[in-house]
């Protein structure tokens, strides 16, 4: 593994008032700026000296980039606004519960005081030997260290791997995806809005990105729609420890009900595979069926068709089979422990 020290090395610190001013710096520097919302990831990139940076934009003192703000078709949500105002938001708790149950679980109460839902969806990978500066396919190099004979992957995916096995460890992303969300970029050309479910990209795309940002781009907003407010949500986080940790495995649900029958539906994993997962195939077979035992076990078995375990988490299999069942049948959550 990389030596751990804890002397960061310099770099230029920039903190913009205005996003006009933020995509200026990030534009004059192109590739060479670092972006710093809450901190939580960057830091350990900086303090490990992984990651060295020229430029670093710490955009706390962006005022504009903060806080839930209804419009004429749902809530706009700033990027830099925190887990913890996410979670506890009075319209989100009552129309979008299932992004405040996501952000509720992540980390601790600590971490969701600083961490941003921006930052939150838009960290990288956990891999501990990408994050420990082997040169890996994600780092450049020609191997994964994950998947080779002598290798650790019980974190890993089993779902859509290319070369690299690493996965997604966001816990909004899937709440976000489920929600129909729109992500909001600044970019060199304008503004973009791009779907929830395509801010985020696998392997096979660009192995060195889980999302679409290039340098000069800023993540401003996250728009939900008015489409699954008030909802029948279900959001499941499974987890070594039950403060701080990443997940396993998680899924977020939307469903809106027309008697006991399934009208409309949005399901996405994540913890599975490089990018969250939104099940097309499940949701695809359970519209218009019962809600039911039989309905929410044809739906577990058909969402981990084609997975492929690695050495060590051949676990998540099942485990992402009764994920998805529980979350068609609507069963409380369970507690896991490991």
């Amino acid at each position: 593994m990389a030596v751990i020290r804890d002397v960061m090395a310099s770099f230029e610190l920039y903190q913009p008032s205005s996003v006009a001013d933020a995509q200026k710096l990030l534009e004059q520097h192109g590739s060479d700026a670092w972006v710093l919302a809450g901190g939580l990831d960057s830091f350990d990139w900086l303090k490990d000296r992984i990651r060295k940076p020229k430029v670093v934009v710490d955009l706390s003192g962006v005022e504009e980039l903060r806080g839930v703000r209804t419009t004429a078709d749902g809530i706009e949500i700033g990027a830099m606004t925190t887990l913890t105002e996410v979670a506890n938001d009075p319209i989100i708790k009552q129309k979008y519960d299932l992004l405040a149950q996501a952000a509720e679980l992540v980390a601790s109460p600590q971490i969701r005081n600083q961490g941003t839902l921006g930052g939150n969806v838009s960290q990288d990978t956990r891999c501990w030997y990408y994050r420990g500066g082997w040169p890996c396919y994600r780092a450049g190099g020609n191997i994964c260290y994950a998947d080779a004979p002598e290798g650790r992957n019980r974190e890993h995916a089993i779902l859509h791997a290319d070369r690299c096995v690493a996965v997604n460890p966001s816990d909004s992303a899937p709440a976000l995806i489920a929600l129909d969300a729109k992500f909001v970029l600044r970019t060199k050309k304008g503004e973009r809005v791009v779907d929830a479910e395509d801010y985020f990209i696998g392997p096979e795309v660009d192995i060195t990105r889980l999302h679409i940002l290039q340098p000069g781009d800023l993540l401003t907003a996250i728009r939900i729609p008015s489409t699954w407010a008030g909802a029948q949500f279900y959001f499941e986080k499974v987890r070594d420890r039950n403060v701080w940790d990443f997940p396993l495995l998680n899924v977020a649900s939307a469903m809106v009900l027309s008697g006991g029958t399934i009208d409309r539906i949005r399901i996405a994993v994540n913890g599975a595979a490089a990018r969250p997962l939104r099940l097309k195939a499940v949701e695809d077979a359970v519209r218009g069926k019962p809600r039911n035992t039989a309905t929410a076990e044809a739906a577990g078995k058909l969402a981990v068709q084609g997975a492929i375990p690695l050495q060590f988490n051949a676990y998540k299999i099942p485990l992402m089979r009764n994920l998805v069942k529980r979350a068609i049948s609507g069963v409380e959550e369970v507690t896991w422990a490991s």
